[in-house]
């Protein structure tokens, strides 16, 4: 039997072409797939990195939450010192605060009353003050003395020796009292007689405004302006720093 050659070199071509394309596409195939694996891991990895960057995005706004917290916190302790400072103001007005002029009494807080110190003649007189106000106060310094028009009456000087060591705080209902000088006791003095007379007090930067009035004792009294001297106001009358 005789073979044709020329048949089987072609069928041989053929097969040999057909197994090349086979492989090629397989090739193919599997390239795309490693193409996309590659891809989804870009795109995973890109993923993940903006979901870093996200992270750390926020991370940076949690610090800044922080700072806005220590700032808010600041606030706080702020609005705790504030607190504080109007708690100092409130004792000022009430118990802590020792400045006697936060707490001085007014004309209103305070009635006076005048007597004759048991003496003949009489050269003293003795006031008390008694604190009406329902509310504790100071008695600043020393009665403040007109006897006569406010306007033309002689300064009462005060002495020196009777300043008490510690202000005159006076409770609700409280008295205080100071002497007063108001003659020599000579027969030749320049005295007037007075019916009433008139009481100042301070205030914690001077002389308070308004006076009260004070009746004097029955018979009135024999002042001598040039002699008349008083005593600080004090929880009571001393020996030797009273005695002038």
């Amino acid at each position: 039997m005789r073979i044709n050659t020329s048949a089987v070199l072609a069928a041989t071509a053929v097969a040999a072409l057909s197994l090349g394309l086979t492989a090629c596409g397989g090739g193919s195939d599997t390239g795309a797939k490693d193409m996309g694996g590659q891809t989804s891991s870009q795109s995973a990895g890109t993923a993940g990195n903006g979901t870093a960057d996200q992270t750390a995005a926020k991370g940076g706004s949690g610090s800044t939450g922080g700072s806005t917290g220590a700032t808010t916190a600041g606030s706080t302790t702020g609005g705790s010192g504030t607190s504080a400072s109007t708690s100092g103001k409130a004792t000022g007005d009430g118990s802590g605060k020792t400045s006697a002029e936060a707490l001085a009494c007014a004309r209103g807080d305070i009635k006076v009353t005048a007597a004759k110190a048991d003496e003949v003649p009489t050269e003293h007189i003795v006031l008390t003050a008694t604190n009406v106000s329902g509310r504790s106060c100071t008695l600043l310094e020393y009665p403040l003395l007109a006897f006569g028009p406010v306007q033309t009456a002689k300064d009462i000087p005060a002495v020196a020796k009777s300043k008490p060591a510690a202000p005159v705080v006076l409770k609700p209902g409280a008295p205080a009292y100071a002497n007063v000088r108001v003659v020599l006791g000579g027969v030749d003095e320049d005295n007037k007689v007075v019916k009433e007379f008139n009481v100042n007090l301070f205030a914690a930067d001077g002389p308070a405004e308004g006076s009260i009035v004070v009746k004097a004792p029955a018979g009135g009294l024999a002042v001598n302006e040039a002699a008349a001297k008083t005593g600080y106001w004090t929880h009571e009358l001393r020996n030797g720093a009273d005695d002038f």
